[in-house]
């Protein structure tokens, strides 16, 4: 009786490690114009696991953190923007209101068309959600 309980706590210990080691898709959502909050979900896209899928979903005025000459995270932008597993989108919407062209983004960013959407696609395909906020 002993080994089989051990044996059932063997599995049940192994299955916890196993479904922690899962790869994640996870969409960050950041509408504000705060750098510290652009700060702060860059530092959240960077410390994530590598085998797993982020999109930094921008739309509102937090489309500043891919204007060039106007971020203040522009240079760790690029640096997300060349990782693969990473997808930068700015809401297309929220750029033509505030006349901002596409050759005014940091390189590695698209825009989509609607920022909202967007977020509401990825989670219906099972993507997790983080609100970046203060």
């Amino acid at each position: 009786m002993r080994t089989i309980v051990n044996l059932i706590m063997v599995c049940l210990f192994s299955a916890v490690i196993f479904a922690q080691e899962k790869p994640v898709k996870i969409v960050f959502d950041v509408t504000s114009g705060n750098t510290s909050i652009h700060e702060s979900a860059v530092k959240h896209v960077k410390m994530m696991a590598p085998d797993s899928k982020f999109e930094l979903a921008m739309y509102s005025v937090a489309y500043r953190m891919v204007v060039k000459g106007i971020s203040t995270v522009s240079e760790q932008m690029r640096e997300l923007g060349v990782i693969e597993n990473v997808d930068l989108v700015v809401c297309q919407a929220s750029l033509n209101r505030h006349k901002i062209e596409d050759t005014q983004l940091i390189s590695g960013v698209r825009a989509v068309s609607d920022g909202i959407l967007e977020i509401i696609q990825k989670q219906g395909l099972g993507w997790g959600y983080i609100k970046e906020a203060q």
